[in-house]
């Protein structure tokens, strides 16, 4: 049985993400080209991407949604962790080769990330996380912060005997997802009350990271282009729901102060 990266162990975890797409079939070939994924099934006008058999992502048509509006609350970045350092550099250089248009790349301390946009704006993370015995606290907070990602290091990771990327990694899960919010304070009191999530940092008074059994985030919330932000229009693209597996909490489906929906399942 494939072992499973800490963000996925720990008693609520990401377990799935859907999205509304307005051409959900071009939106899937692009998933299935970034990472890998595997097409699962088609179900209600929804095409289920993951895995090993493992759902990760869900794509729901919606031809006549709006385009998502960055501004508004919403889906800031779907993260999918790779289980090993060695994985993201394979994944960095099928990344160059494929000419995807990366738009950022961080060494957050506790992981080293880079960001793109699918074709309808979608943020993504793609990552790995350094072993969690070597993150540091900072007055009771997981130490993050965003500096440059040292590329070439990473690269050197790399050696001949490493094949080309072509299915992701048998143990990749959504490790967090970070969301647009109007309000991080509401986000983090929201996330404390209906499901118990810890506090695991702060960047300021605009953006919170929270989770469970001590990861270093499973979510975050930031209102950096969106503060202010009331709830989400649900006609418009993007985000539409969440996922996440818990042996701490009864099957039931919330919604957020800003509309999000979160399922919640047994794990």
């Amino acid at each position: 049985m494939t072992e499973l990266p800490f963000s996925a162990t720990t008693p609520t975890h990401i377990a799935k993400v859907g999205l509304k797409a307005r051409d959900a079939d071009a939106l899937a070939k692009f998933y299935r080209q970034l990472l890998g994924l595997s097409e699962l099934a088609r179900r209600d006008g929804a095409i289920i991407l993951g895995v090993e058999g493992r759902e990760l992502l869900e794509i729901d048509s919606a031809p006549s949604a709006k385009l998502d509006d960055p501004r508004s609350s919403g889906l800031f970045h779907t993260a999918f962790l790779l289980p090993t350092r060695k994985d993201l550099a394979r994944w960095v250089r099928h990344a160059g080769e494929s000419r995807f248009a990366v738009t950022g790349a961080s060494d957050h301390l506790v992981s080293e990330a880079l960001y793109l946009n699918d074709p309808e704006g979608n943020g993504i993370e793609i990552y790995a996380d350094r072993p969690k015995e070597t993150w540091k606290k900072n007055a009771g907070d997981i130490a993050m912060a965003t500096e440059r990602l040292d590329i070439e290091n990473l690269l050197g990771e790399i050696d001949a005997s490493m094949p080309a990327w072509s299915d992701a990694p048998e143990a990749t899960v959504v490790g967090h997802v970070h969301l647009r919010v109007g309000d991080p304070k509401a986000a983090e009191d929201w996330w404390h009350s209906e499901l118990g999530f810890d506090t695991m940092a702060r960047y300021g008074s605009q953006a919170v990271f929270l989770a469970s059994g001590g990861y270093h985030h499973h979510i975050g919330a930031n209102s950096w282009a969106s503060a202010g932000a009331g709830p989400r229009d649900p006609d418009r693209a993007g985000l539409a729901y969440m996922e996440l597996a818990s042996s701490d909490h009864a099957a039931r489906t919330l919604r957020d102060p800003w509309g999000t929906e979160i399922r919640v399942t047994a794990a």
